[in-house]
């Protein structure tokens, strides 16, 4: 770490959260230099607008470009208009099928809106990588091929596996990682940031910047936001990453009662997930409520809408936030089965596990029913799915407990 407390505090604040960088000594140097010479580095990020609206997945790359803007730096969004008429080839077992230049220009138009939801206008450059691409020419487009190896290429392991298992690679998905990298060329970017995924482009960029006499760009990749309906599987939390395609996303421009809503409905174990990768709060801060939740002095329930709420205000207001807090809570009261059995049961100071209140108010056999059925999705509490066997229900409090489909009841916990 660097010996100037300033630089130091700078580069714990960047690094926070991240899984990669290339290379936290050669970001120092720069963030040294940014202070001596008073010019604030270059930060690029890019994004193929190959659908039409941002999702939670694209922010967590987007808050670190709003972290670098808070400290003074010039923030650059590049839409890859051009790019995306190739398709980003990473993490693909096939080629993208291509799409139309009048999808792309739709597209582009709405990640321009969306963006501002999380940077700041007045520091951000939206630029188009067709304007460098375009006039690049087949010319350059051969004398950019020519800086880099099909072997090399054939290290990135989405490649490497295709090839392996003689799947088809098109020459123009080669083309990919030297597109992206000459638009650190022609942005002279100082860091580029990425998804932990796209490490292997990011690198080609900072040979492709030496190629052309330029100083190479520090990289710096974030973790892949698993989408909603990730879960821990013994022990770990299982998902795959937030994808429109995939249905398990919550969309920046989504109306605020259906951001709300899928937010309160994932498990306990990914919203602190989300918390680490989306919340603006301060680490001592998170470390207090998650503290404060296992120590059952908060209900995680509550920890949860106050993620939604802060996730909501951010992309349509504060307004809007209480609204739709206020309209999820409600759907969630009205969301029961006919003529709920009232039941209770009995619990320690310190609270009961669900497995064991369900098995003591005799809808299952035991514990191990209840966590089997637990991680089948198949028990919700309050209206949300939960998949913790460590969920606990406090003393002095009442929840609608959904056990299958024909068990339920409104559940009062009464103290022994």
């Amino acid at each position: 770490m660097h010996d100037d407390p300033r630089i130091r505090a700078a580069l714990e604040r960047l690094l926070a959260g991240s899984v990669q960088c290339e290379t936290p000594a050669h970001l120092a140097a720069k963030l040294v230099r940014s202070r001596e010479t008073g010019r604030p580095l270059t930060i690029k990020a890019g994004f193929d607008p190959t659908a039409p609206d941002l999702h939670l997945g694209h922010t967590v790359v987007l808050n670190k470009m709003r972290t670098f803007q808070e400290m003074g730096h010039r923030v650059v969004f590049v839409v890859g208009d051009f790019t995306a008429l190739i398709g980003d080839p990473t993490g693909r077992n096939e080629a993208r099928k291509p799409l139309s230049p009048e999808r792309i220009a739709e597209h582009a138009r709405t990640y321009t809106e969306q963006v501002f939801k999380v940077l700041d206008p007045e520091r951000t450059v939206v630029r188009f990588n067709s304007e460098w691409l375009h006039p690049l020419g087949a010319e350059g487009l051969i004398r950019l091929a020519a800086k880099y190896t099909v072997s090399r290429m054939l290290e990135r392991d989405d490649f490497k596996k295709r090839f392996a298992a003689e799947a088809p690679i098109s020459v123009h998905e080669f083309l990919y990682p030297l597109l992206q990298a000459y638009d650190s060329v022609a942005l002279e970017a100082d860091v580029e940031l990425g998804g932990s995924d796209q490490l292997f482009n990011l690198l080609v960029g900072r040979a492709i910047q030496r190629d052309y006499g330029q100083e190479p760009q520090v990289v710096l990749t974030m973790p892949l936001l698993e989408g909603t309906d990730a879960k821990r599987v013994d022990g770990v939390l299982t998902g795959a990453k937030m994808s429109k395609s995939l249905g398990n996303y919550v969309g920046v421009n989504e109306p605020p009662n259906e951001q709300f809503l899928k937010l309160m409905a994932i498990s306990d174990d990914l919203m602190w997930r989300y918390y680490q990768l989306l919340s603006r709060r301060m680490p001592d801060e998170l470390a207090r409520l998650q503290a404060d939740c296992k120590a059952h002095a908060m209900n995680p329930r509550d920890a949860k809408e106050a993620l939604a709420f802060e996730l909501v205000a951010r992309f349509h207001g504060e307004d809007q936030a209480v609204a739709a807090r206020e309209a999820a809570n409600r759907w969630l009261r009205e969301r029961t089965v006919a003529a709920l059995d009232e039941v209770s049961v009995t619990a320690p100071p310190e609270g009961i596990p669900l497995p064991n209140a369900i098995r003591d108010l005799g809808w299952a056999e035991g514990t191990g029913e209840v966590r089997r059925r637990m991680a089948e999705g198949a028990v919700r509490v309050d209206g949300e799915r939960v998949t913790d066997p460590k969920h606990v229900l406090l003393p002095g409090q009442a929840y609608e407990i959904h056990f299958g489909r024909k068990k339920a009841g409104r559940v009062t916990v009464v103290a022994g």
